[in-house]
């Protein structure tokens, strides 16, 4: 009877191939040809784009800021206490970086996006034939991924000039060596992304705050209006203002956004600790001033930027155990704001230079912002929540606003745009005043104006440095005439640091292990 059993045994196990036999089928991760086999796995990859590339770049450590902070850290108008360790900060503001100085920084940066576009590219090759969706979703879906490909690409773009557009995911060894786009090719790449985006995929009329924290209509074209306004500018010098005025405009009338207001008292005077800016500070995305921005939830992922919010002398009175002023404005910068009239350089609007004791002494220290000060987090738990602006309503105005005035002159929507900004800002003055002065200037000073605007307004979305490389132009301030902004040739000009900018500087070098990895990326940035 056993040796019938021994038989029978050894018979069914001649049923099956070594092969069968060997087949591993993980447990712990999908396989090639079980992903996208159901809508969950769609949303799953789409979900994972709002974590990385671009997205990537406005995390960071306490001690080195967050990598978006690079380009204004070339201006030389910021610095970081941390900077005797945080090679990258020196080298930028020095003008000294290379491919092989920055290699890991700017590597890092490199791969970040260069993630996001592989994530995106599996999810806009797979979301069309995935069993279980209906049409709008999967318009939707890869909406929401060919937002993120073309938001990423939008950067690798304006940071190191000619990229590889790639645009299909890695399933196999071949073609792994990919030679470098024209800058040209990139753009035509990211806006037919971003064009499917706003025209064709279906996306929410409302704002971000308000569809679950998911990418939408207003954030795509508002994302376009951006490449189009730099499209307009160097390197390209395409006339796009009328297309980036027209994707602003969408924006606006769409009634989804607005900017926030001035609580006032019973005279109708600004209350300052709560002015809009206090508003938008205290609050998680406001739900209609923010246009896209970057979600944070403590324990999840908690937000690192009240850390910056304090100079390292002034850990020992919070709850962090270490701060560091990583996003200091330097005095030449705060000398383009208006001292008595510009609200937004008054304590504790966008910046602080004091924290009251418990015990009533005043501690002081060098102007740092306040913008992202979290009350419950410095002083109470260690840990914020609080969601990071990425794009703005205020940036949508003023993109209008520029674009509107290159493309048709100064109109009374040109106008009415850059006054609503202002008039937020100087909160003394008379608005019906503001949009007089605005509409008796000339074409290009009332541009000269928008900038201006930009360099005060979006001073935490991080424009500054892509502002200098689309207009060639430096922001020269000065001690004696605060609020004046005179706008000079940034080619030849020194920064604060007393380095001189060339052309080279106007693209950051690739990462020199990239070159070694991918050697059909030919030469490096020219200079470098």
């Amino acid at each position: 009877m056993k040796r019938f059993r021994i038989f029978i045994l050894l018979a069914g196990l001649t049923c099956f191939s070594c092969e069968d036999f060997l087949e591993e089928v993980p447990r712990d991760e999908l396989s090639a040809n079980q992903n996208f086999t159901l809508p969950a796995h769609a949303y799953n990859a789409v979900n994972s784009l709002y974590r990385n590339g671009v997205p990537q770049l406005f995390d960071g450590g306490v001690y080195g800021g967050a990598e978006a902070i690079i380009g204004n850290y070339m201006s030389g108008f910021f610095d970081n206490e941390y900077k005797g360790q945080e090679v990258h900060v020196q080298h930028a503001q020095q003008l000294t970086l290379n491919g092989n100085n920055l290699n890991g920084y700017l590597g890092g940066i490199w791969d970040d996006l260069y993630r996001g576009i592989s994530r995106a590219n599996n999810a806009i090759k797979n979301i069309p034939t995935t069993p279980g969706l209906t049409d709008a979703e999967k318009n939707r879906l890869s909406a929401e991924a060919r937002f993120f490909r073309g938001y990423a690409y939008f950067y690798l773009v304006r940071m190191f000039g000619e990229v590889p557009v790639v645009t299909e995911p890695y399933e196999s060894l071949d073609n792994l060596y990919v030679e470098k786009n024209s800058v040209k090719e990139v753009y035509n790449l990211i806006e037919e992304d971003l064009k499917f985006a706003v025209n064709e995929g279906g996306l929410a009329e409302v704002s971000m705050a308000n569809n679950g924290n998911r990418v939408t209509r207003g954030a795509a074209a508002t994302l376009l209006a951006d490449v189009y306004l730099t499209m307009s500018g160097y390197p390209l010098q395409e006339d796009r203002y009328a297309d980036a005025a027209a994707m602003a405009e969408l924006v606006i009338n769409s009634g989804a956004y607005s900017l926030t207001t001035h609580g006032r008292d019973a005279s109708g005077n600004v209350v300052p600790q709560n002015s809009a800016y206090n508003k938008l500070r205290q609050g998680d995305a406001s739900a209609n001033e923010y246009v896209f921005f970057h979600e944070y939830a403590v324990g999840i992922a908690d937000n690192s930027y009240p850390q910056w919010s304090y100079p390292v002398s002034m850990a020992q009175h919070v709850a962090y155990a270490l701060t560091n002023g990583a996003y200091q404005p330097v005095n030449q910068f705060l000398w383009g704001y208006d001292p008595e009239n510009d609200l937004r350089v008054q304590e504790k609007q966008y910046y602080h230079t004091t924290l009251t004791l418990e015990n009533g002494e005043v501690e002081t220290f060098e102007p740092s912002p306040y913008f992202w000060h979290d009350d419950e987090a410095m002083f109470e738990t260690a840990s914020s929540g609080k969601d990071v602006v990425m794009y703005s309503y205020s940036d949508v105005l003023l993109i209008a606003a520029e674009a509107k005035a290159r493309s048709q002159g100064v109109t009374a929507d040109a106008v009415n745009y850059l006054a609503q900004v202002k008039s937020r800002a100087y909160w003394k003055q008379d608005p019906e005043q503001i949009r007089n002065e605005l509409a008796a200037m000339s074409p290009d000073e009332f541009v000269e104006e928008v900038w201006e605007e930009r360099y005060r307004e979006l001073v935490f979305e991080f424009r500054l440095w892509f502002d200098m490389i689309r207009t060639r132009k430096y922001p020269e301030t000065s001690a004696n005439n605060r609020g004046e902004i005179d706008f000079v040739d940034l080619v030849g000009h020194a920064n604060n640091w007393g380095k001189v900018f060339e052309e080279k500087h106007l693209l950051f070098p690739i990462p020199e292990a990239e070159r070694q990895r991918n050697p059909s990326l030919g030469a490096q940035n020219p200079g470098y």
